[in-house]
């Protein structure tokens, strides 16, 4: 208990497992708390001590459900043989696992990152400078950003960030940034000790670990504040993966965790992206849907069919990575197109391709488990079976122009791969076991000492069988038998009625109800030697297998850098499986702030509907060619609910990042201007725990599209101003039109803005050239509608909302109401009887045409309140209701 107590002061806030033979046991308030997360039996060995546990093989699957409801948990191990110990068995902490450093391939999900992330805001304030670093311990990349306010969550959205490390401010709690942090993403908050920030320890942490005196040949200053994040990520790494400490006595690979494959912090390049924030994310649905929260739906999961899914682990994470992060540069969205029409073209070199990366495993994350000292034996043979396969990849892509840089990388690292390959395929059997205690990894004929000693343990059936007999027909005991149990070990059986005729030199070992065991001294030599070579034979295995994994740690830089290789292949080759699955075209990128797309078709839904799926086109952004009139940078989008708006314009929204991806889009032909941001405004959601109604969340949404978007972003808005009242939010709509729509002098984004709020398309009359009208087409039939899903230049002037009811189900009698109270409430166009004259053409035009002059309006512009006796007001006042019910006008 001595040992458990100071694990526990060593990892506060951590669940202690702790090895005591074959079990994991808790005790105290982790025994309550794993017994109920994990439905385990609350025990007590000593009276008052609370205990739970699980079977040492089960660990992983136990650990894997305490990560997922958010548990970080301390693993300590017996480090010592328990056989060869004198008094208490060493333990120690062997690892730490927490949702940001799961390693085990059990605890991953393979289609998923699971990075861990440090942030640390510079200055006070909620709008303030921040720094912050992700790292993927599954395959080692390192990354660094700086960003403002929001822009920390938007750099993280998308990464699969699972943990993120703060500096503790000393009390317990979570600073409120980093709070807003965590609740965007849905990760978990480690603080880590403040002077794990601070700059000159964190430049040390880094010069350890990469083994440098500087930073300077990674393109980073010892004073970059970036680095102080990076630097507190590395301490914490070593910290849960236990790199000092020695390593179970029953682990393969012993005590021999490393970093190795971490590699050098890299500044991520916010230029050559194409920025796509977090609400983004969710409004065009990337990831996942929104309704249902499932991939099935969303973008990526376009991409999990027949013949358009990545064949590996390393490409199905890739291209997640790549429609969250899309490119913003000309040079390698081109590079990237020219492999993908290769494979559309050459639909035998894709087939190929395919094949060869059909074989290929999660090299990343092996490499890793490698370099951590957690390799299994099916791990080593995975990873030889993948390397494999570099020379069908190889083969496949030869001849292929566009292919030149990828082919040249294979070529460099063949020379270093190909002899582990085949070491591992010469050493190995083809169907490995589970686990290194299990036997068998390691073939016939590849170590003289494991050979001797198999032989010997294969012969004992034979030995057995044959010292039976030989006691059978010397002694005359028809009833003998020889056996075995893991307890007792070799035996001798005989029945209760032979047992009196027993030899003298039969030991009694164990006595049953109708029989007595023995042992002689043959029989217990014959044992010892067996046992020997069963631990001669484990012990060889090992020695091979750690050799194995010395071999692959000193290539562990390689191996990443192929498995990135393979993963960036088999993304293209998903590519092009979906253009040619799906008929999309080749989209040309300029460097123009246009977007032109015909015969533009929503990427999913297109998938879904088939043939039914209605395309439309889209013109926004001046036009690049000769002879062609200019085009508006913001289109109004007017028309009934249903009728496909909000549809239209994540299309388009969908075509132009798929366009950045490198990928070809879902169209007739696209021409798509290069795009610095992807700005959405779609939906509605309250944050009520923070205090912001859904007009607020709006607001505050709508406020950063107008602060940050540019003439190179695109902007895509769907009901402004709904959750407010009709004037306030018909005002801020025709604001924020106007204000996107940009001027000669400053040009706009590209806008796509549907919305309800009809007095907006008069815009077009007053900003010619820079905004105009679209409309869903919609053919009326007596009291019937349908929807056309075309659409169309110019205005509507209805929104058809009581048909919209009327098909969802709403009562007849809601529906005739309705009717009339809409009759009631409309306005006819014309002045009113007694009303002024229209406002001349060359004025302001009113804003609300709805509200028309009316005599009682202009009465009351006459009033001068302050000028009024009471009697007067009064007086004024009658004057008005007279008016109101029909009687005398004003004097």
């Amino acid at each position: 208990m001595r040992q458990y107590r100071a694990f526990k002061q060593q990892h506060p806030g951590c669940l202690l497992l702790f090895r005591m033979g074959d079990f994991y046991e808790m005790f105290y308030e982790d025994a309550v708390t794993a017994s109920k997360a994990l439905g385990l039996t609350l025990t007590q060995r000593t009276k008052g001590v609370p205990m739970a546990g699980m079977p040492h093989h089960q660990l992983t699957n136990y650990l894997t459900r305490l990560i997922d409801q958010g548990f970080r948990v301390a693993v300590a191990d017996q480090v010592q043989d328990p056989s060869q110990a004198k008094g208490l068995v060493e333990r120690a902490v062997t690892q730490v696992v927490t949702p940001g450093t799961r390693i085990d391939e059990a605890l991953l999900d393979d289609d998923r990152p699971s990075r861990l992330a440090a942030i640390l805001f510079t200055e006070p304030g909620d709008d303030s400078p921040a720094v912050g670093a992700v790292v993927d311990l599954g395959t080692g990349q390192l990354g660094l950003f700086d960003a403002t306010g929001q822009g920390v969550i938007d750099h993280l959205a998308g990464q699969g960030v699972a943990e993120v490390l703060y500096a503790d401010p000393g009390d317990g709690s979570t600073p409120p940034r980093v709070a807003r942090v965590l609740e965007a993403l849905d990760a978990a908050g480690t603080g880590c000790p403040s002077w794990t920030f601070r700059p000159s320890e964190a430049a040390e942490a880094l010069h350890d670990q990469f083994g440098v005196s500087g930073l300077g040949g990674f393109g980073l200053d010892d004073g970059d504040p970036a680095i102080r994040p990076a630097g507190a990520l590395v301490r914490y790494l070593r910290q849960t993966q236990a790199l000092d400490a020695p390593g179970s006595f029953d682990s393969p690979l012993g005590g021999s965790a490393t970093l190795a494959h971490l590699r050098p912090p890299r500044r991520d390049d916010r230029a050559g992206q194409c920025m796509v924030d977090a609400v983004t994310l969710r409004a065009l649905e990337i990831e996942r849907t929104i309704r249902e929260g499932s991939q099935a739906g969303s973008l990526v999961g376009l991409f999990t069919g027949a013949g358009a899914s990545c064949r590996t682990p390393m490409g199905r994470r890739l291209l997640r990575d790549w429609l969250c992060r899309p490119l913003g540069r000309l040079e390698p969205i081109n590079a990237r197109q020219a492999c993908v029409a290769v494979l559309v073209e050459d639909r035998g070199c894709a087939s190929d391709l395919r094949g060869a990366l059909g074989g290929v495993q999660d090299v990343a994350r092996i490499s890793a488990r490698i370099a951590l000292g957690r390799a299994t034996p099916r791990d080593i043979v995975a990873l030889g079976a993948s390397v494999a396969r570099l020379n069908g990849v190889r083969e496949a892509i030869t001849g292929a122009s566009a292919f030149a840089g990828q082919l040249d990388r294979l070529e460099s690292l063949r020379e270093a791969l190909e002899p582990l390959a085949r070491r591992i395929a010469e050493t190995c059997v083809d169907n490995p076991p589970q686990h290194l205690r299990d036997g068998g990894l390691i073939r016939d004929g590849v170590d003289r000492q494991l050979d001797e000693a198999r032989a010997l343990k294969h012969d004992a059936s034979a030995w057995l069988a044959n010292y039976q007999g030989r006691l059978i027909e010397a002694h005359d005991l028809p009833g003998l038998k020889v056996g075995f149990n893991r307890v007792f070990g070799y035996y001798i059986e005989l029945p209760k009625a032979q047992a009196r005729r027993s030899p003298p030199e039969f030991a009694r070992k164990q006595t049953l109800k109708n029989a007595e065991r023995y042992t002689t001294p043959e029989l217990k030599d014959f044992e010892d030697r067996v046992t020997q070579a069963e631990a001669l034979a484990m012990e060889r295995e090992r020695r091979l297998f750690a050799d194995l994994c010395a071999r692959a740690a000193e290539l562990v830089a390689d191996l990443s850098a192929y498995a990135e290789l393979i993963g960036e292949i088999d993304v293209l080759c998903a590519l092009a499986g979906k253009a040619v699955a799906r008929a999309w075209v080749r989209p040309e990128i300029v460097d123009d702030p246009t977007l032109t797309i015909h015969g533009g078709r929503h990427p999913v839904l297109d998938e879904i509907l088939e043939t039914s799926f209605v395309p439309n086109d889209t013109e926004l952004g001046p036009a690049s060619g000769p002879g062609q009139t200019h085009l508006p940078s913001l289109a109004l989008i007017t028309g009934p609910n249903m009728a496909g708006k909000s549809t239209y314009i994540r299309q388009v929204a969908l075509i132009a990042l798929l366009a950045h991806v490198g990928s070809f889009v879902p169209a007739d032909r696209a021409t798509i201007g290069l795009i610095d941001r992807i700005f959405t405004r779609v939906g509605a959601e309250d944050a009520l725990h923070r205090g912001q109604s859904t007009f607020m969340v709006e607001m505050t949404e709508a406020a950063n599209i107008l602060h940050h978007a540019s003439e190179r972003s695109l902007v895509i808005l769907d009901e402004i101003g709904r959750g407010t009242s009709t004037l306030d939010g018909l005002s801020l709509a025709w604001a924020m039109a106007e204000h996107l729509a940009g001027a000669d002098a400053t040009p706009g984004p590209r806008t796509l803005f549907a919305t309800h709020y009809h007095e907006l398309t008069t815009l077009e009359d007053r900003m010619p050239g820079r905004l105009g009208n679209l409309h869903v087409a919609v053919s009326e039939w007596g009291d019937e509608i349908v929807f056309q899903h075309r659409i169309r230049p110019g205005r509507t002037d209805q929104s058809y909302g009581i048909h919209v009811a009327r098909l969802a189900g709403l009562p007849a009698e809601v529906i005739a109401r309705a009717r009339e109270v809409l009759e009631s409430l409309a306005v006819h166009e014309g002045p009113s009887p007694g009303a002024p004259p229209p406002p001349d053409p060359g004025e302001q035009l009113p804003l609300f045409t709805q509200y028309l002059p009316h005599p009682v309006v202009e009465e009351l512009r006459r009033l001068d309140p302050d000028h009024l006796s009471p009697i007067e007001a009064f007086e004024a006042l009658r004057r008005l209701v007279k008016m109101i019910d029909g009687g005398d006008g004003p004097d």
